[in-house]
């Protein structure tokens, strides 16, 4: 009998925790079935060239991670469907039997969150000072040991950020809601990218502000048009996600950021700059708030990175407005749910965040080297590390058609329309959240789907 041998080299860590990832990859890739049986250790040992002692720890890594599950005197089996629908998210498409929603962006699925989640409130429960701190009133700001521990990871991930600097928020929705309000009165112009996130375009419409479209390439934001709309009507702030557009995938060129930096100054406009859509430092560009420390305000988010439902963020500001932004933080919710900044910082301290997130970079970097694969020919953008995709119909197609298709055959996406500022006309392209897919073999049905829907001729309109 052929038995599962992974090889261990294409992972990185200890060999039991190469172990528990290999084991992980395969049930992600569909190598391993649910219900199927291990190997028994000692023979995985041998084949391996292991201790059965490492192989166990492997093992029960995995089943730590709740990818398998062990059997007193029976082995360790991969987790059945219904087994692993406990560790489902909720707001996921797979609520809709047949359904692979890849329209939200969300980080790709891992049972650890659930564990870790766990092991944070055993800990916090036990804990006198984060139970004072729990049903206790703190600071608008956040408090200063919270702001230090997410300053430190936020260093580690090359953002060189101090803690007072930072404003603990709400996710990022709510900093980005909280700069605008700082920011501009209802009526004030804001402008942003043509195409840009809808949470910042409901956010703007809440505050009842007037928001204008500037046209953008592969290059993101043209400074031109900005300039030309300066010259028209300076807006009062700039809201810009310059190194991953939502949901282009564009990155602002190192000219360009210089150019808008500059064109800022000129006009004296604030620069909201989203960095919620997480690249790794390597793939990013010099961000606004080194290059105009004096009015940049960054929003950042754990919602991309460790998990959606922790609903903690940053908000990073210059000194002058720190007044301004406490006042607005304590009249929108008085501060943040001390609590989930614990649980956050838990993970943190623990290195599940650190643990997490790497897990997450070679998952998306697998995930876009399968969309790259199975949509070969059509016309793709999007960083090697994102958890979207953009892509670009053929000529002739129309996207509004093509979702309705794909809905049809059990997979749903987004349309450009969602994401058009005001009277901006809609490309034909769809977005496919790639990372929101359970695991690898439902992105890959899901892919083959939209493949096959690219190459069929499109539906006749039925009208007169």
């Amino acid at each position: 009998m052929t038995i599962w041998v992974p090889s261990l080299n294409e992972f990185s860590g200890s060999r039991y925790r190469a172990i528990a990832s290999a084991v992980e990859s395969a049930i992600q890739d569909g190598t391993l079935l649910p219900g199927e049986r291990l190997p028994p250790q000692r023979r995985l040992a041998d084949a391996l060239g292991v201790t059965v002692g490492t192989v166990t720890r492997g093992y029960a890594e995995a089943e730590r991670n709740g990818w398998v599950s062990a059997r007193v005197g029976s082995g360790t089996y991969v987790k059945s469907e219904s087994q692993a629908s406990a560790f489902s998210p909720t707001f996921h498409s797979d609520e809709t039997p047949g359904m692979i929603d890849l329209s939200l962006s969300i980080p790709p699925p891992h049972p650890l969150r659930q564990s870790l989640l766990s092991e944070a409130l055993v800990a916090l429960s036990q804990s006198g000072a984060a139970l004072a701190r729990g049903v206790t009133y703190q600071e608008a700001q956040g408090r200063r040991e919270q702001r230090g521990v997410l300053a430190s990871w936020l260093n580690s991930l090359g953002m060189p950020f101090s803690a007072d600097e930072l404003f603990i928020t709400q996710g990022g929705q709510h900093g980005i809601s909280l700069a605008l309000s700082t920011l501009l009165r209802p009526g004030e112009l804001l402008a942003a990218d043509a195409l840009t996130y809808p949470g910042a375009i409901s956010a703007a419409q809440q505050a009842h502000l007037k928001l204008v479209g500037i046209g953008q390439d592969h290059e993101g934001m043209r400074v031109d048009l900005l300039e030309a709309q300066c010259a028209r009507q300076p807006p009062r702030a700039i809201y810009l996600t310059p190194d991953q557009n939502n949901p282009t995938g564009a990155c602002l060129s190192e000219p360009r950021r210089e150019q808008l930096v500059a064109l800022a100054r000129r006009y004296d406009i604030w620069l909201i700059e989203d960095g919620v859509q997480y690249l790794p430092v390597e793939q990013r560009g010099t961000p606004l708030y080194q290059l105009a420390p004096e009015r940049t305000l960054f929003v950042f988010s754990t919602a991309k990175v460790l998990a959606g439902g922790l609903r903690i963020g940053v908000l990073r500001a210059p000194t002058c407005l720190h007044e301004r932004l406490a006042t607005g933080l304590r009249s929108q919710s008085w501060m943040v749910p001390p609590l989930m900044v614990d649980v956050a910082c838990h993970w943190v301290n623990q290195e599940a965040a650190k643990e997490l997130l790497t897990w997450q970079t070679q998952e998306l970097a697998e995930r876009q080297r399968l969309t790259a694969e199975w949509l070969q020919g059509f016309t793709l953008s999007g960083r090697s590390h994102s958890s979207n995709v953009w892509l670009t119909l053929p000529e002739g197609r129309r996207a509004v058609e093509l979702c309705e298709r794909l809905l049809q055959r059990g997979v749903k996406v987004s349309s450009a329309e969602p994401f058009c500022v005001g009277s901006t006309p809609a490309p034909q392209a769809i977005r496919l959240c790639i990372g929101a897919a359970s695991n690898r073999s439902k992105l890959i049905h899901a892919l083959s789907i939209v493949a096959a829907c690219l190459t069929e001729r499109p539906l006749a309109p039925a009208t007169l």
